[in-house]
């Protein structure tokens, strides 16, 4: 065994095998030769800087690693062999167990697996691998407070640009409710001035009957008249005309009446419609506002799974646009309907009432004259009966050209409603609503149009044929009894006509 010497002259005398005294190394080779190093220097050549465990401070603690040339000098500071110093007990695991370095080194006490080096270095891994899992520890620490730093800084400023557009988005609603509401109110006042039209209008119907009344009368009473006084003289046609007039202006009154109908429904489906709107505006608006208002120290927020799933019938911002202008849009395009349908009723009342009176002027001139040309009514009855003849003849061929053109408009509608077959055969999405499609459903509408207007003027034609036809046969009968006819064109219609009623009358007021 090798001896361990160390120099009187160190302070470290106390723990020798601690200190550096002697190298020693051991040669596997020959174990028991001893190589001496040169003895250390003296106390007086170096100043030392003990530590509080009595080693130098710039030297590593007895329990980690040394530095090169502070190995100690025992043989376990070496590599272990299989054989070596102490190994003083018997190897009896075989032949080839001192070789192959595969057995642990065993005496009679122990079994020795490590040396001390290999002892430190365990340490100094255990160590390592603890302050290595301290940085890390402090590391993450200090990641996961930048980690809530910025993550409550990002939450924050979320938050607040979230509340920032729920402000605006609430503005808009409440932009666009207020637009709606006036939309409302000025529906409701259209919807009230139009209603006093309809009143008017059926007032106006209800007076119309007078004038209505007295045509007919005179009419009646000229029928009374003897065979050869039965002439279409000017107070006939004058009368008729004045008839044929106030069934035109009934006519239209009523097609304006069923219209102010059919528009006030649209405008109280335009209002129903605005009303609703505004009532889910107000909804989200107070939703939004709710929202706006709600911190994180609010006591009413709750978890709400499946908050963030959008549902299959939410709309998008565009629609929503889309869907409020065009709501504003219909209501203005209702109103305006409704104001020029009023511009239009104010304006046919008017003319209606004028064209009555002037047509009661006609009628009162044309009994005067007719009172006063008497005298000359058979070489008149002998013209009127040529202009009869003629007229009737011009309305026979009038009604043959209107039932030919009838006839050929046949035609025309084959084509369209052909073309718009042969379209509907298209396959998926190709059949489209597109521009011709539109343009063949206006030609078919342009068609019946134009159908009803000849066949309205082929049932007038032939009324006024049917006329002429009977006013024929009245000129021929009516030339002998003419004092009759005067009494009752001035004893009867004359007087008949001084209750017409007046135009503000007619008008509706």
């Amino acid at each position: 065994m090798a001896q361990l010497n160390c120099p009187p002259c160190t302070p470290c005398a106390a723990v020798c095998i601690e200190h550096e005294p002697i190298q020693t190394e051991t040669s596997y080779e020959n174990p028991f030769h001893v190589h001496k190093d040169p003895p250390p220097p003296c106390a007086e050549d170096i100043e030392l800087k003990t530590s509080p465990v009595g080693l130098p401070a710039s030297d590593p603690p007895p329990y980690l690693p040394q530095r090169d040339g502070n190995s100690d000098v025992h043989p376990l500071a070496r590599p272990m062999g299989p054989i070596g110093p102490w190994a003083s007990g018997r190897i009896d695991w075989g032949a080839l167990s001192g070789q192959t370095g595969t057995r642990p080194v065993v005496d009679r006490y122990s079994i020795t697996r490590y040396s001390v080096d290999e002892w430190r270095q365990r340490n100094a891994d255990t160590i390592d691998a603890c302050a290595s899992t301290v940085l890390k520890s402090e590391k993450i620490e200090r990641d996961s407070k930048n980690t809530i730093i910025r993550t409550y800084a990002i939450t924050d400023k979320n938050q607040a640009n979230c509340t920032e557009s729920l402000h605006a988005r609430a503005k808009t609603i409440d932009n666009m409710k207020s637009d709606l509401q006036r939309a409302i109110k000025a529906m409701q006042d259209e919807i009230s001035t139009l209603e006093e039209q309809r009143r008017r209008l059926k007032q106006s119907l209800a007076v119309l009957r007078m004038p209505e009344a007295i045509a007919s009368e005179c009419l009646e009473r000229r029928t009374g008249r003897p065979d050869t006084e039965l002439i279409r003289d000017r107070p006939e046609e004058e009368l008729i005309r004045e008839v044929s007039l106030i069934a035109e202006i009934r006519s239209i009154l009523l097609k304006t009446l069923a219209e102010i109908e059919a528009q006030q429904v649209q405008n109280r489906a335009a209002r129903q419609r605005m009303e609703f709107d505004w009532s889910d505006k107000k909804l989200a608006h107070e939703n939004d506002a709710i929202n706006c208002n709600l911190t994180n120290k609010s006591t009413i927020t709750l978890f709400r799974p499946g908050a963030t799933r959008c549902p299959n019938e939410q709309s998008t911002e565009i629609y929503w646009e889309k869907f409020s202008r065009e709501t504003l849009a219909m209501c203005l395009d209702c109103r305006k309907q409704s104001e020029q349908l009023r511009g239009t009723l104010d304006a046919i009342l008017t003319n209606a009432a004028r064209d009555l009176r002037c047509q009661a002027d006609s009628v009162e001139r044309a009994l005067a004259d007719r009172i006063n040309c008497m005298e000359e009514v058979r070489q008149k009855l002998e013209i009127d009966l040529r202009s009869t003849l003629q007229h009737l003849a011009d309305t026979e061929i009038q009604i043959e050209k209107l039932k030919v053109a009838i006839r050929n408009m046949d035609h025309a509608m084959k084509v369209v409603q052909t073309r718009l077959d042969n379209r509907n055969q298209r396959p998926r999405v190709e059949n489209c609503r597109d521009q011709s499609q539109a343009l063949l459903i206006a030609e078919v509408k342009s068609i019946e149009e134009g159908l009803s207007a000849m066949n309205a003027q082929l049932k007038q034609e032939e009324e006024v044929k049917n006329d002429l036809i009977m006013r024929r046969g009245e000129l021929e009968k009516e030339i002998m009894m003419k004092r009759r006819t005067i009494a009752i064109d001035r004893d009867r219609c004359q007087l008949l006509r001084t209750h017409f009623p007046s135009a503000t009358a007619l008008s509706g007021y």
